[in-house]
């Protein structure tokens, strides 16, 4: 089994990790936006009933991801201690437990569909296109999940720039068929939203094959063996350990940025809306430590299954530099451009201000946001994934959300900006010092003696 990144130069090995992510999570941002340009030409209703979706479709995906970062932390561990038929059984079983989830999700979301989004508070008239739409979705669910834990498992053993390829074609091929099948241009017949389904299926239909195809025939990581009852379940429970806390932290984030915005509502549409901007623009603005995040985790596998502590603990120095120094560039940046660049986005000179705010704000505190993802991404990779939830639930819970009360309470606007900085440099700190107490070498070292 290729162990990837337990040589050469950590720092070189790192950015080859991570460049091709970057186009990756890219492709992804990009294949959300995509779908509600396009959808959002047909009308209110139909851009509405899309919307509705959202919820479920992040919480099915933070599943999804909780999988493959579970998949990921223990086949990384396995290739490090050179096991093969370890790694192949851990891949194996990772798709089995993708599908079986996938069976019964499916199975749920079809009873469902209607009382679930009414709860949601969807009106007589736009329940109609959701069930249009979910039930497409719910359809091609197998090709949102396997490929996931797939692309997961492929990263695992070092190679990042196939999973990557894999994103940018799925959102190429998304971009060409939703005004095909949205719009029906080309003449292609027009199924407006069940378009925008259809197409997301489809594309994800592709990556399927795709990440199946790399597993068995490049990486030969696929066990061709019907596996056994007791292997498949050992292997569902140590990645059930770290991919259910791992899809829980995930879950959080949407839930809290559904309560600011709930908080932020109080000051008028138009601050809901630039709260909207702001964070898109931010979401670009923190690409670099999002993929940083997912390539030091099969790094830290890798390099901890094969004992290589001083490459871990170099790793993540070198990540919590990058952290600070694209933190500091990112602040100066965007104090610079803000107003321009959210002017791209909407011209309302209220929104604009409201934005920029924001973005003089929040930036200061991107080198603390980047060490929480570096850091939750290490824990899951040592098969340690309580810090992770706990650094999720610090932030959001703890700090944010009570701080953002009580910030707008007192000082309006500019108080759950204020609480959004506060959070993300108290629970970084907080998260630095976990991390060099738990994955130094010489932690590392005694816990290596006290297990001999």
């Amino acid at each position: 089994m290729k162990q990837r990144l337990t040589e050469g130069n950590v720092s070189s090995t790192l950015v080859k990790l991570t460049l091709p992510l970057v186009w990756g999570v890219f492709a992804i941002i990009a294949f959300n936006l995509v779908d509600t340009y396009f959808v959002g030409q047909l009308g209110t209703e139909p851009l509405a009933a899309m919307s509705f979706t959202f919820p479920v479709v992040m919480t099915l995906g933070s599943l999804s991801m909780g999988l493959g970062v579970g998949a990921s932390s223990v086949i990384s561990r396995a290739i490090g201690e050179g096991d093969r038929q370890r790694v192949q059984k851990f891949t194996t079983n990772s798709l089995t437990l993708a599908i079986t989830a996938v069976v019964i999700f499916v199975a749920l979301g079809f009873v469902t569909i209607d009382p679930l989004f009414t709860a949601l508070g969807a009106s007589a008239e736009v329940l109609p296109l959701i069930r249009d739409y979910m039930q497409i979705w719910y359809v091609g669910m197998i090709f949102l999940v396997v490929p996931m834990v797939g692309n997961s498992a492929i990263r695992a053993s070092g190679n990042t720039v196939t999973p990557s390829v894999i994103m940018i074609i799925a959102a190429g091929i998304n971009i060409i068929l939703d005004p095909l099948l949205i719009l029906g241009l080309g003449g292609f017949p027009r199924i407006e939203l069940q378009g925008a389904a259809i197409a997301t299926v489809i594309s994800r239909a592709i990556t399927l094959i795709a990440a199946l195809f790399v597993l068995h025939f490049k990486e030969r990581m696929l066990y061709l063996k019907l596996p056994s009852i007791q292997d498949t379940l050992w292997c569902w429970k140590d990645i059930l350990y770290v991919g259910l806390p791992a899809a829980g932290s995930s879950m959080i984030n949407p839930i809290s940025i559904g309560v600011i915005t709930s908080i932020l509502a109080a000051f008028g549409s138009q601050t809901v809306a630039a709260f909207g901007v702001a964070s898109r623009i931010e979401s670009f603005a923190l690409i670099a430590l999002t993929a940083l995040s997912a390539a030091i985790a099969p790094f830290i596998g890798q390099n901890w299954g094969a004992k290589q502590y001083a490459r871990v603990g170099k790793a993540l120095q070198i990540s919590f530099l990058f952290c600070f120094f694209w933190g500091l560039m990112v602040t100066a940046i965007l104090a610079a451009t803000a107003p321009t660049l959210i002017a791209f986005f909407n011209p309302d000179p209220e929104i604009i201000a409201i934005a920029s705010r924001y973005l003089w704000i929040v930036p200061i505190s991107y080198a603390g946001a980047g060490i929480i993802l570096i850091a939750s991404s290490a824990s899951n990779a040592l098969g340690k994934p309580i810090p992770s939830v706990v650094m999720t639930v610090a932030r959001m819970f703890v700090l944010y959300i009570p701080l953002a009360y009580v910030g707008g309470k007192f000082y309006g606007v500019n108080g759950i900006f204020v609480a959004a900085c506060i959070s993300n440099l108290v629970v970084g700190i907080g998260a630095y010092i976990w991390n060099q107490n738990t994955c130094s070498v010489k932690a590392a070292k005694k816990a290596e003696a006290v297990g001999n």
